[in-house]
């Protein structure tokens, strides 16, 4: 069988790379998406069991839109900084052992190319043409997983959040205050739970996964967490709280 030609390698873990970074986008999106549903839904549902006032209801839902929608964008502005950093280090420590020890790093890129079912003699080979090309790019994506050129984007991720909660969220916000006071909750409820059947479709999709129990576990979690909400509102609004 004849040899993969010695740029292979990385052209392959870069293009597993990025279509594995798609892949994690899409899947934030969605689950930001369902977290807007769900964390709002339970919000603008328990303040229905309280009160039949719209303008209670559309300040609730504003209300945990925002504060929803701004935590989320936060937090993933923070973690992927904190992703950011650490791969800028991790490249600049490769930076340096090439410049201090370029034989002992050549050396280990053709034990990761052999390790990856190529023959010793094409592993060398092949690390020796990727390091002349570009040394730090080839250890960057073989050894350490990183596209020097893709680094994470916190400012991307946090405003993704932002927005896919956003839309989430403005499903039950509008689905609560929009129809008449007889049928709201009825026509939020079931609005969320074809969202939460939706996402949990789309997310077990996205990883493979049986569609079934994802869409069951997604939207038992929304009803359970309506049901506990709407509850506590109710019980709220009896003792006028």
């Amino acid at each position: 069988m004849t040899s993969p030609p010695a740029p292979d390698p990385a052209h392959d873990e870069a293009h597993g790379g990025g279509l594995g970074a798609r892949l994690n986008w899409l899947r934030a999106a969605v689950l930001g998406a369902n977290d807007g549903v769900v964390s709002t839904a339970g919000l603008v549902v328990g303040v229905a069991g309280a009160t039949e006032s719209r303008a209670a209801l559309l300040t609730a839902g504003l209300s945990g839109l925002l504060a929803g929608s701004m935590s989320m964008a936060a937090g993933e502005y923070v973690s992927v900084s904190s992703q950011r950093d650490s791969e800028k280090a991790a490249l600049a420590q490769e930076k340096r052992e090439l410049r201090e020890r370029p034989e002992a790093e050549l050396d280990e890129l053709t034990g990761l190319l052999a390790a990856r079912g190529l023959s010793p003699d094409v592993a060398r080979e092949a690390a020796e043409q990727l390091t002349a090309r570009d040394a730090l790019r080839a250890h960057a994506r073989v050894e350490l997983g990183i596209d020097p050129d893709a680094l994470t984007n916190p400012w991307h991720a946090a405003g993704a959040s932002f927005l896919a909660f956003t839309v989430g969220a403005l499903l039950p916000l509008l689905a609560i205050v929009l129809p008449p006071a007889s049928a709201r909750l009825w026509v939020t409820v079931l609005s969320v739970l074809a969202a939460l059947t939706f996402t949990g479709w789309w997310s077990a999709r996205l990883g493979s996964a049986p569609t079934g129990p994802a869409i069951l576990r997604n939207a038992a979690g929304g009803a359970l967490a309506m049901a506990v909400t709407y509850g506590a509102g109710s019980l709220l609004g009896a003792a006028g709280v």
